[in-house]
């Protein structure tokens, strides 16, 4: 490596970590190759941890231990790439030779602004002024947090001195105009949070952790993937800031051991790293082999790799969200090719070489020997150098093009690109490049569109990686899907999922939600004081449903429908009412017909001993009336049964309230008949000729006319229809008669009540009339039992609904009616069939004078 120069900073002596080796001790911690112009490089190869939460004292030179950072070589071999690779083009910078000078960038109060100066003024002792009058350098590359922006950017800004960042992109640099001289190179990443949450909704995983590095852009994630998680109904488990190990090292552990053992029990975490390779999470992680989870992350995790010795992995699984880009050829060929024999002076490489191939130092000239031969990078195993070109050193890359773009430009618009021959060191300040900088716009070498205005930048297309590591050092990264925002609504995400290796102690399709989903037929409840994702499970009410999963309320079923048992969807109700097929219609239409048979014989019994005493002493023409309203009320039963329409429902109440007020009228007459037989004790009273003329049968029409006018006034007003009743019996409509007015429905009601009360009272009064023939006593039971089954129909009748409601009117009617027929004729059936010989004259006329003498 021609013109390279070594500064005298040295490496301190954890670096080299070599015990008796002052070779390694010796060297230099920066490495500077002569060119035209120079483009400056900050890359951190090692970093120190100062002992401050343990010592409580405040930071000092010597208080600090150092760390090699071997998976951030490949950052500086990338840099160097590019500078050889554009040196060797004949189209860009023509004629003019770029070099870089390379700084190895230490994360501390004092020494960020270090490599800064020691940049500015050409001096590794900083004096207060600058030495260097003509300097070469005309960019610096640098990370992007937002500490080291803040540490060296004024001091950069001081000479409007170039500034291109290779890390993430942060758009907080920018906006904040703090520092106009910054450019950043890496594609906008503002879509990782929907990449992530898009990933996270395709595997239904609703309950996850997050952690998260502390810092601006670790803040801006935290806020964009909550707000994304919120829009998508995820919920957070738990949120944990990892530190800074440079500021605390106990506080750094002690986060991370919460990360591992005292957090919420999740199946998913997604990590964002923004540290520029500062933490060490997974040797922590690993050292708990936490391999239950599944872990989600972006692709600054891959610099934090290295090699462990666990057989098992904690990462094996896990996804990686890396920017999209296309392979550089040659990268790798100058990878295998690079060796301490090509770069003696890289520090770095030696190191490499030494620790990893077993050589040896000569005493004389502290060179390498005793290697093997035809050795390279590429035989070393993946935890100890990754080939991968990672999306850091890929910006290192574009970086470096970026700045020779810029500078070919500007050198083209003011004629200063000489030949060969006449070529010497430039003559412009660094901050005439800012122009072209900003509008610089080209395709690197392996096709991709680059460039540094950020108005102009599109959102970063995203590979989703796959990490394979099981048996740990395998180290495969297999790509497995992607994720555009550009693409339309809905195809965003590609996934092949039959290619995802999953964590180790997962043996098939991970799960992480805080409650399982509610099945179909139950609603989510949410559980007191936890997120919304956590509920309990309850079985939809009664006629309502839930058809999909996770459903937060049930939905009722329509009047016409009914929800099945498992409370999943709506069935058809099915049309019914109180039908002849039915068992209970069976039942009571075979009761009436019998009862109305019934009846109609002992009407033809009657009949036929119509000139016997016991058919004639009670009035056989009100018993010829009783009978056959008797057989209308046990007809008129039938128009309860069947399928209603308008004439039954209205021929049902008027029927039963007429035919009813002529059964409980007969009966009154019958009983003033018998009444006024037995009041006539002499000839020519006014009672007697009552009695004659059939006066106590005028009261028949009277009664029945005050119904009908009542029932005429209940069809003129609110008549009777049809409804439907879709509560009473589940899965059902029920087609039933409505009263219309329940008013009128219980003024017939309570006119036959008082009826039947009038005649129980004037039978009860007549009681102890001598009772030969007499039915006074039958007349006192019959009203008894009509009064009591009406009694209790009306609440029985106001408590049952549908069939029921319908069965227990038809019922009432047939026991009434039944218990009249049996009360009155049973007892003189039995005489003229089972004892005809007391259904004679003789027989009734000593009844009468024995009755006679008993009373006197």
């Amino acid at each position: 490596m021609s013109g390279v120069m070594i500064s005298n900073k040295k490496l301190p002596p954890f670096v080299s970590n070599f015990t008796n080796e002052a070779c390694l001790s010796r060297r230099g911690t920066s490495v500077r190759r002569d060119g035209d112009v120079v483009i400056g490089g900050f890359f951190s190869l090692y970093y120190v941890m100062y002992y401050t939460a343990i010592l409580d004292l405040q930071p000092e030179k010597e208080s600090f231990t150092a760390q090699c950072m071997l998976n951030t070589y490949q950052n500086f071999l990338a840099f160097i790439f590019a500078v050889e690779e554009i040196n060797e083009n004949p189209h860009l910078l023509p004629n003019i030779s770029l070099g870089y000078e390379f700084h190895n960038f230490l994360y501390s109060h004092w020494k960020m602004l270090e490599s800064s100066l020691i940049l500015l003024t050409g001096q590794d002792e900083i004096p207060n002024y600058n030495c260097r009058r003509d300097s070469k350098s005309v960019a610096v590359l640098t990370g992007t947090s937002w500490a080291t922006s803040a540490h060296i950017g004024p001091l950069l800004e001081l000479y409007k001195f170039p500034q291109v960042t290779f890390g993430s992109y942060d758009p907080l640099l920018r906006d904040s105009g703090h520092f106009p001289s910054l450019y950043q190179v890496a594609p906008k990443d503002t879509s990782l949070a929907a990449g992530v949450v898009s990933l996270l909704l395709h595997f239904g995983w609703t309950w996850v952790g997050l952690a998260i590095t502390e810092g601006q852009k670790g803040l801006q994630f935290l806020s964009d993937v909550r707000a994304e998680m919120d829009r998508n109904s995820i919920c957070v488990a738990f949120v944990k800031m990892i530190s800074n190990p440079l500021v605390s090292y106990v506080s750094y552990m002690y986060h991370y051991d919460m990360l591992t053992r005292e957090t919420t029990p999740v199946s998913v975490i997604v990590m964002y790293y923004d540290n520029e390779g500062l933490n060490d999470i997974s040797y922590v992680i690993e050292r708990h082999l936490v391999t239950w989870r599944v872990w989600v992350t972006n692709s600054q995790w891959q610099a934090e790799m290295t090699g462990k010795s666990f057989i098992l992995d904690s990462f094996h699984g896990t996804l990686i969200f890396s920017n999209y880009r296309e392979e550089i050829s040659g990268f790798k060929n100058f990878v295998e090719e690079a060796n301490p024999s090509k770069y003696p002076e890289d520090t770095y490489l030696v190191t490499y070489w030494y620790n990893n191939f077993h050589c040896s130092f000569s005493d004389s000239d502290c060179t390498l020997r005793n290697c093997a031969p035809n050795i390279s990078l590429a035989w070393l195993p993946v935890s100890r150098f990754d080939m991968a070109l990672s999306d850091r050193s890929y910006n290192i890359y574009n970086a470096v093009y970026a700045v020779a773009h810029a500078l070919h430009d500007m050198l083209l618009q003011q004629g200063q690109m000489p030949p060969m021959e006449q070529r010497g060191e430039k003559v412009f300040p660094p901050w005439q490049l800012h122009p072209f900088l900003m509008n610089t716009r080209f395709h690197n070498p392996a096709g991709d569109q680059l460039n540094l205005d950020d108005k102009r930048k599109r959102d970063v297309e995203y590979d989703i990686i796959n990490f394979w590591n099981f048996p740990e050092g395998l180290r495969c990264k297999v790509k497995v899907g992607a994720f555009s925002s550009h693409a339309p609504f809905g195809q965003q995400l590609s996934l092949f999922e039959d290619l995802i290796e999953w964590a180790t102690d997962i043996g098939e399709f991970p799960h992480s939600v805080c409650s399982e989903s509610c099945r179909p037929g139950f609603r989510k409840t949410p559980q007191e004081g936890k997120p919304a994702c956590c509920f309990d499970c309850t079985p939809c009410p009664e006629n309502e449903m839930a058809n999909d999963t996770d459903m937060e309320t049930c939905a009722k079923c329509p009047n016409h429908q009914y929800a099945n048992t498992q409370r999943t969807h709506c069935l058809q109700k099915t049309v019914t009412f109180l039908a002849y097929e039915d068992p209970l219609g069976k039942v009571l239409a075979g009761s009436a017909l019998s009862l109305t048979v019934l009846t109609a014989a002992v009407l033809g019994l009657f009949v036929k001993h119509r000139d016997t005493p016991i058919v004639k002493a009670n009035n056989r023409g009100l018993s010829y009336t009783l009978l056959g309203a008797l057989t209308f009320c046990f007809l008129c039963s039938l128009l309860f049964i069947g399928r209603p329409n308008t004439a039954t429902c209205v021929l049902q109440q008027t029927t039963f309230g007429v035919g009813f007020t002529v059964a409980v009228s007969t009966v009154l007459a019958k009983t003033l008949t018998v009444v006024l037989a037995f009041k006539v004790t002499a000839p020519g009273r006014r009672v007697r000729q009552l009695l004659v003329s059939g006066a106590p049968n005028s009261i028949i029409p009277i009664c029945c006319l005050l119904q009908i006018t009542l029932c005429g006034i209940w069809m003129g007003t609110n008549p009777p229809f049809i409804d439907t009743d879709a509560q009473s019996e589940h899965g059902h409509i029920i087609i039933v008669c409505n009263k219309g007015s329940l008013a009128a429905f219980h003024c017939v009601l309570g006119y036959l009540g008082s009826l039947a009360l009038g005649s129980f009272t004037v039978a009860f009064l007549a009681r102890n009339l001598p009772d030969a023939f007499n039915e006074a006593k039958f007349l006192t039971f019959s009203t008894v039992v009509f009064c009591s089954v009406w009694l209790t129909f009306l609440p029985v009748y106001h408590s049952t609904k549908g069939k029921l409601m319908v069965a227990m009117e038809v019922f009432s009617i047939l026991a009434s009616s039944a218990g009249l027929l049996g009360c009155i004729f049973v007892p003189k059936c039995y005489v003229i069939l089972l004892r005809p010989e007391r259904n004679s004259l003789p027989k009734f006329r000593d009844k009468t004078h024995s009755g006679s003498r008993k009373s006197s």
